[in-house]
């Protein structure tokens, strides 16, 4: 055993640690007062009760799935080992989101609590919560992959060295189904039950009412700061997980092709395993003064993760220098290429989704002529910020390719493609970080107005939430750019299993399955996004309805001498969302085993490139549009063009509602999308060569 192996299972331990610490600092903080409690705890049991009741059913599905590979290990078709990684890899993704989410859930009230005296003690709280997140993420899943490593090396240890590695690396490949399967339902059900909570709440409470967000009077307000929970952490951390999971192991069968042998195969987890280290390091970076101004806000976050960024270019350089003797140090620039396009995608989703820059100022603008206009200008921003991510993207797998060795070993080139992602998704333990601390900054906020905290308290959280939005959005635009890279290393890893599995491919453009294929994986997309959409419309209906019944029929709610039945919009949410997840999460998984048995493998190298194509455009302009929506809103909420109650003010309000979808629903589940159909394809080749139309 490499001594460079043991980088991997000792970082994840020591994250796993941190976790324990960044716990207990939050648990010791105190909560405030009673009605804060009450609040919080409302919240919790919220979440707690739909995470158990999505599991409950992803359980079910699990089982089946369990009991179809299990068949498929007695046709020979899959290795033994792969049915039950498939339960323990969607066992620890499930594990990580539940402890993000109940960390998330016990966090807002402390950060109010904290808000009441320092925008910094209120920073730290939200951040050490994110942070929770970030590193269960990354722990558990560099965990899972490193036991099941030294597993695999154990059954197989009989076996010469080359055929071991082979056997490893491509059992490994499969092993990401598990985290994919729990990704997608977690994405897709939390963000159904985000945006239908968020946007019932908005079109009554703000549009029809006039009462601000987060008023207490709204029925629906609890269920929106369970879906934030639901969705942002929960959900994204699935997703996540999903990515690092699936570009570790495509590096790693990689690396066989590419004739790096066991060093090769080492790599992509020794290099995550240091950006664990760096990530933890960044985090002590993060310090901000009292002055509640978005710059500075930011720049305190940009200096954890661009310090953790330094940190793993650095430690990658020494682990690729020693791991390989001095040789291919050109695989250090591809992960360079993997770490800089990371940042440059942040920017760039920060560009045009911050209020700080002239695209979401002009929807502000736009929003005086009215909602039409509002609209056309955050489509237009949208489109227009494909460009840059998608060129970053391009330009990061060229580059990475090259790097590698792609002049003149073109499986030296696709291992750098690959190692690329993993650069990208070294630092995730805290630019996950980022992200999910901004729901709990949310919810910070949303205490503090159903609490009636002094007017300071709101102003620091709602600073905290400001920027919160603007994190969560340049934390979408990097899973996106990830996902892309992700999918494109694991459309390569199919092609090789293809050819190892004895199937000839034809690859050429003129192809005609290959080109059905293509518009295939293209359209299911736009099928994908459709039944999303739809099932978020279709939740929200339910919301706003009931929100009107309880503003008309509970004596005394608007004027606030009664209370609203918060318990009944989270059920209405909880219940739509579990029953409308399905059909999304079903077609996309048998779409690609229907288009390799109908049209061959030519068919699903077609799915998969047009799907990952169009994929990655399509959650660019949903997540940039939606974020600009937002920011545009919320730069109205702040006296522009005539703040809030305006007609400017309920143009923005109605951009937001669009957007919402767009940013937290369909554009994010885009991305498992692309990866989920990508390992699904590999899992079951060897039942698409059995029994193929075309063989």
């Amino acid at each position: 055993m490499n001594h460079f192996f043991l980088i991997a299972p000792i970082s994840a331990i020591i994250a796993l640690g941190f976790v324990a610490i960044l716990i207990r600092y939050i648990i010791k903080k105190p909560e405030g007062d009673a009605l804060m409690v009450k609040i919080a705890k409302a919240v919790r049991q919220g979440a707690e009760a739909y995470i158990k009741r999505q599991y409950s059913i992803v359980g079910i599905f699990f089982g089946i799935v369990f009991v179809i590979l299990l068949f498929l290990v007695k046709l020979g078709l899959l290795p033994l080992p792969v049915p039950f990684a498939f339960l323990t890899g969607g066992l620890f993704s499930g594990l990580a989101g539940y402890i993000g989410l109940s960390v998330s859930t016990r966090s807002s009230s402390r950060t109010t609590e904290a808000a009441k005296t320092s925008l910094n003690r209120a920073l730290k709280i939200a951040l050490s919560s994110g942070m929770t997140m970030g590193l269960v993420v990354v722990g558990l899943a560099l965990l899972y992959l490193a036991v099941w490593y030294l597993i695999l090396d154990y059954v197989y240890k009989g076996y010469p060295d080359a055929e071991r590695i082979h056997i490893i690396t491509s059992t490994m490949l499969n092993f990401g189904m598990g985290a994919s399967f729990q990704a997608l339902f977690a994405r897709v059900g939390g963000g159904i039950f985000t945006k239908a909570a968020d946007v019932g709440a908005d079109l009554v409470g703000k549009t029809e009412k006039g009462i601000p967000e987060d008023d207490p009077r709204n029925p629906a307000v609890i269920a929106d700061n369970v879906g934030d929970n639901v969705g942002d952490v929960a959900g994204m951390g699935a997703d996540l997980y999903e990515s690092y999971t699936d570009a570790i192991v495509a590096s790693m069968a990689l690396a066989v092709a590419a004739g790096l042998s066991i060093r090769g195969v080492i790599l992509p987890m020794a290099i995550a395993g240091a950006g664990i280290i760096a990530s933890i390091l960044g985090f002590f970076f993060v310090r901000v003064g009292e002055r509640a101004e978005q710059s500075s806000l930011l720049w305190a976050l940009r200096k954890g993760v661009y310090g953790s960024s330094i940190l793993v270019a650095i430690f990658s350089f020494l682990i690729i220098r020693f791991l390989f003797k001095g040789a291919h140090l050109g695989i250090y620039f591809s992960v360079l290429s993997g770490l800089v396009a990371g940042v440059i995608i942040g920017f760039f989703t920060e560009f045009f989704t911050s209020e700080n820059y002239s695209p979401t100022l002009s929807i502000s603008k736009s929003a005086v002529t009215g909602a039409g206009t509002v609209i056309i200008e955050g489509i237009s921003v949208g489109m227009l910020s494909t460009a840059p991510s998608v060129i970053v993207v391009a330009l990061a797998v060229l580059a990475s390719f090259f790097f590698a060795g792609g002049g003149w070993n073109f499986n030296l080139g696709l291992y750098g493609v690959g190692i690329a992602a993993v650069g990208m998704l070294s630092t995730l333990g805290i630019t996950l970080a980022t992200d999910a601390y901004g729901p709990v900054a949310d919810n910070a906020g949303g205490n503090a107005e159903m609490s009636n905290q002094k007017p300071i308290v709101r102003e620091r959280t709602d600073a905290l939430d400001a920027l919160g939005n603007t994190t969560a959005a340049t934390g979408k635009g990097f899973a996106i750019g990830s996902a892309a890279l992700t999918a494109l290393a694991l459309l390569v890893a199919y092609r090789n299993e293809v050819s190892h599995q004895g199937g000839g491919i034809d690859i050429s453009i003129i192809n005609p399955r290959l080109l059905v294929g293509i518009f295939i994986g293209a359209m299911l997309v736009f099928w994908f996004s459709s039944l999303i959409m739809r099932a978020i419309g279709r939740a929200a209906e339910a919301i706003v309805l009931e929100v009107r019944r309880q503003f008309k029929e509970i004596e005394g709610l608007m004027e606030g001498r009664a209370a609203p039945d918060y318990k009944k919009a989270v059920e209405i949410c909880t219940k739509t969302a579990q029953k409308q997840m399905i059909l999304p999460s079903i077609s996309s998984i048998l779409a690609p085993i229907i288009v390799g048995i109908l049209i061959g493998v030519e068919g699903v190298m077609g799915l998969l490139a047009g799907a990952i194509t169009t994929g990655f455009g399509m959650a660019i302009f949903m997540a940039n549009a939606g974020g600009a929506w937002d920011n545009a809103k919320k730069y109205i909420e702040k006296g522009h063009y005539g703040g809030k109650g305006s007609e400017a003010h309920k143009a923005g309000v109605i951009g937001d509602t669009v957007g919402d979808p767009f940013k937290d629903a369909a554009g994010p589940s885009l991305n498992i999308l692309i990866k989920l159909m990508a390992i699904v394809s590999i899992v079951f080749l060897g039942l698409t060569l059995s029994i193929s139309l075309f063989r």
